[in-house]
């Protein structure tokens, strides 16, 4: 299975300093803060992890964009707090999300226990319309998404599954569905 791009929400900074020196170690670049200025969009390739406190609401905007775009994140806030919970809640509608500092990325597995696939509502959409032969764009185009969203969709239910092409994530797809 590939690695997929590290999510994680901590209470503490000794958790997240676990995480990021695991992280280093596997070959991740870290970056205190979560800013971007890079114009670069698509940051999945990058291998960069940013990480710091979430505080306030508009800390936890940029760790959401950082995440949208691909980069892991490692944020340190309390998850029951108001900023926590929106912050935990908008991560993992881009994809898993990690709360425990001893979560390794890489033992993921590809169903959960509870028997469902790790995908978020849009990867199921996006998998479901090109199941039933659309094209990515034409599938981006009905779940009111642009192309390279749908792209990046597409390519993280690829990762959370573990398989290599979009055909292999299409079939996986389809066979846990059939499954009752």
């Amino acid at each position: 299975m590939t690695l997929s791009v590290p999510r994680y929400v901590l209470p503490t900074a000794a958790d997240a300093t676990a995480v990021l020196r695991r992280l280093a170690r596997a070959g991740w670049q870290t970056r205190e803060g979560f800013a971007l200025p890079e114009p670069g969009w698509d940051l999945t390739q990058a291998r960069l992890v940013l990480f710091g406190r979430v505080s306030d609401v508009d800390t936890a905007r940029l760790t959401v964009l950082a995440a949208a775009r691909g980069a892991g994140v490692v944020a340190i806030v309390d998850a029951a707090t108001d900023t926590g919970r929106a912050l935990l809640a908008d991560l993992t509608r881009i994809g898993p999300v990690r709360r425990g500092a001893d979560d390794e990325p890489e033992d993921e597995p590809a169903v959960r226990e509870d028997g469902a696939l790790p995908l978020t509502p849009e990867q199921r959409a996006l998998l479901e319309r090109l199941a039933g032969g659309e094209t990515i764009a034409a599938a981006a185009a009905a779940e009111f998404l642009s192309l390279r969203t749908a792209n990046r969709r597409i390519a993280q239910a690829r990762d959370a599954l573990g398989v290599r092409t979009t055909r292999e994530a299409v079939l996986a797809y389809l066979r846990h569905r059939r499954t009752p």
